[in-house]
């Protein structure tokens, strides 16, 4: 069975604009306990990335999100398997990953949501194999 990412990701989506504030964002975040919001263009199309990580350089509450922001977001289809986030978080070393539909942003996965998958699987540990009997030669 394969799991498509729309069916993991956060489909309430909080997002911001380049042009919205530090602070501001800052606040959101510790509101709803969230770790990376995508930053969206005019056409809702993810232009950039704010992470946890981001907020923790020193910069001014008043400084325009597009300054803190990592321009080079990386976005998927809400239609591929959850297997291709996973390889692109594996590959680039991230924990998030915005996905579109139409080229806008539609949701955001995690590597969180990806663990929750494995999590919900039963995995079922086969016997131990036991000690081979050697065989001796006569």
């Amino acid at each position: 069975m394969t799991v498509k990412i729309s069916e993991l990701m956060a489909k309430r989506v909080i997002t911001a604009e380049p042009h919205h504030t530090v602070g501001r964002l800052r606040r959101i975040m510790e509101r709803n306990r969230i770790h990376a919001v995508p930053v969206v263009g005019v056409n809702g199309e993810a232009v950039g990335i704010v992470t946890s990580a981001d907020l923790a350089r020193r910069v001014k509450d008043e400084s325009p999100v597009s300054r803190i922001m990592s321009d080079d977001v990386i976005v998927v289809p809400a239609y591929n398997d959850a297997s291709v986030a996973a390889r692109i978080m594996r590959k680039r070393k991230i924990h998030h990953v915005v996905v579109t539909h139409e080229k806008k942003v539609v949701g955001i996965i995690s590597s969180f949501d990806l663990l929750k998958l494995v999590e919900g699987r039963r995995f079922v540990a086969k016997n131990a194999p036991t000690a081979s009997k050697r065989v001796q030669k006569t």
